[in-house]
């Protein structure tokens, strides 16, 4: 029997975060199992906002592989792949590109965050912009089923089905396969600060490489209650940061709502 086909990816910026794990990452280790697993780390897309500095991307690609390997997927089972290795995956970029209009890439909410947090309205690079094509190219080249994605990917998936529905109807062939996407436990984990989602720019996030002291810092300084200063006042638990996580992460529920309720 045939398994159907899971890929996805990151781009080589960083070191990957408990955003990444809950997000995307815990998926990817149960997909190993049930069907043929492709984990790809897209340096290429990485150039698209870190151009000036590819040293840094060439450490990260080691750096993001280490991550794969320490929650545990197995490259035995999980095939893994660097873009730039694969000139045919700008081949396709290149030809989706006529497929898709600037109108549509600017709608993408995912993108328009991603500039405004960078700062790039007025310095934006098209290699950026259009990066949505080249993830729908990395995905139609594998023949992807489904791709395991954090919450801000799905307009990407969006987009790539929106290709292949194109693509069809142009050309009369059913040579590309719509996917599916597959959300994680926790599709979008808040940051330490509150504030934005757990990510790599911001520097907001626990990331999976952290020491014990780094992690203990990083904890007691989470945003909690600004209303509780006295052991005396009365706490709240929306909008608590440790809540959010041990809401995730602690598996003594009854404990839990202890915590909760005191």
């Amino acid at each position: 029997m045939s398994f159907k086909i899971s890929l996805t990816g990151d781009r080589p910026t960083g070191p990957l975060h408990l955003g990444h794990y809950v997000g995307s990452l815990k998926n990817r280790l149960a997909l190993e199992q049930t069907h043929s697993s492709f984990v790809m780390i897209a340096d290429i897309q990485a150039l698209t906002d870190h151009y000036r500095s590819p040293a840094s991307i060439q450490i990260n690609i080691l750096e993001v592989l280490y991550d794969y390997l320490a929650i545990g997927l197995d490259p035995f089972k999980t095939t893994f792949l660097l873009q730039s290795w694969i000139p045919e995956l700008m081949e396709l970029t290149t030809y989706l590109m006529n497929l898709v209009t600037m109108a549509r890439l600017e709608r993408n909410p995912t993108v328009k965050l991603e500039i405004r947090q960078k700062n790039m309205e007025h310095s934006l690079p098209v290699g950026f912009f259009c990066y949505p094509i080249s993830q729908a190219a990395d995905i139609l080249a594998f023949d992807t089923d489904v791709v395991p994605v954090g919450e801000d990917q799905l307009p990407m998936i969006e987009i790539t089905n929106e290709i292949v529905r194109r693509f069809h109807h142009i050309y009369g062939e059913d040579a590309l396969k719509e996917c599916e996407p597959l959300i994680g436990d926790c599709p979008r984990l808040i940051g330490i600060d509150g504030q934005h989602k757990a990510s790599k720019s911001l520097n907001n996030a626990i990331f999976l490489k952290d020491d014990a002291t780094t992690l203990k810092d990083k904890v007691f300084s989470m945003y909690t209650d600004p209303d509780h200063i006295k052991v005396s006042d009365p706490g709240r638990v929306e909008g608590n940061v440790v809540f959010a996580y041990l809401d995730i992460f602690y598996t003594d529920k009854q404990h839990l709502n202890e915590l909760k309720n005191h």
